[in-house]
């Protein structure tokens, strides 16, 4: 995957300390965009943002910051207007899921999902389009999920996020395509990451195959090139999103509900 097109230009990252957020600062800086990487480690996107600066002579800002807090996205924000950046690439990575049955999880730990995979997506993308749509370039990677095309209990609040993600990806794509801006929903699958101790999901599920954080950000990265709107990371999981548009919903969900059932 070619990814000099984003050379001495700015990608903003969220969820950049781990897993795909990493994997994507890793690929980027390589060829040579510069970065500001955002999350609410502070003390690993530092140590990130050095090791790349010296082994890519590219920038890096770092700005820690939790997205789950509602003025967080404006500060972002804000940060990269003080530092004179105008960023052609927002990559909305970060995000989280909750495993479990709905009715005795916390409440604001739902919520706070809501808050990082819908709300700070919407606004960040809202904040920072303005400025693409003027220059007339720039880029929006969203991360979606497999779990954006169907419903899966015990984790019925991550899908629905994830679904919002790709629909307003996708809607949002043709909207700004006449001002030369792409946008796309990466949809990954099971992936090595840190995803599945937050959640707190199994991780013995049967047929489950995981990706690496790269193989993940090389399909992305390959997908907004060629001007997509989403793509699905995997062939297995490709094939298995296929063959749920043939399938009726309840018999979709009734399956899932049996894989994820807490043992």
């Amino acid at each position: 995957m070619n990814v000099d097109e984003w050379k001495g230009r700015w990608t903003l990252i969220t969820g950049a300390s781990a897993g795909i957020g990493v994997a994507f600062a890793e690929k980027l800086a390589a060829g040579g965009s510069h970065l500001v990487l955002t999350a609410r480690r502070m003390d690993r996107l530092e140590e990130l943002a050095a090791r790349l600066e010296k082994a890519h002579s590219i920038n890096v800002e770092c700005v820690a910051a939790d997205l789950n807090v509602a003025q967080a996205p404006a500060e972002v924000f804000a940060f990269t207007q003080s530092k004179g950046l105008a960023i052609d690439f927002l990559i909305n990575n970060a995000g989280f899921g909750q495993y479990g049955e709905f009715s005795p999880s916390e409440l604001e730990r739902q919520l706070s999902m809501i808050r990082v995979n819908c709300l700070a997506v919407t606004e960040l993308t809202h904040l920072f389009l303005k400025g693409m749509i003027e220059r007339r370039r720039g880029d929006v990677l969203i991360l979606a999920s497999t779990a954006s095309f169907q419903a899966i209990p015990y984790m019925s609040v991550y899908a629905a996020t994830k679904s919002f993600d790709l629909l307003f990806a996708e809607g949002l794509a043709h909207e700004v395509a006449q001002y030369g801006i792409r946008v796309c929903a990466l949809c990954p699958g099971a992936t090595q990451s840190e995803f599945q101790q937050v959640a707190g999901s199994p991780t013995d599920r049967v047929g489950r195959v995981e990706e690496t954080a790269e193989q993940v950000v090389a399909v992305g990265l390959e997908a907004i090139a060629a001007g997509r709107h989403h793509v699905i990371s995997g062939f297995r999981n490709r094939m298995a999103a296929e063959v749920q548009r043939f399938v009726p919903r309840r018999v979709v969900t009734s399956a899932a509900a049996k894989i994820f059932k807490p043992k």
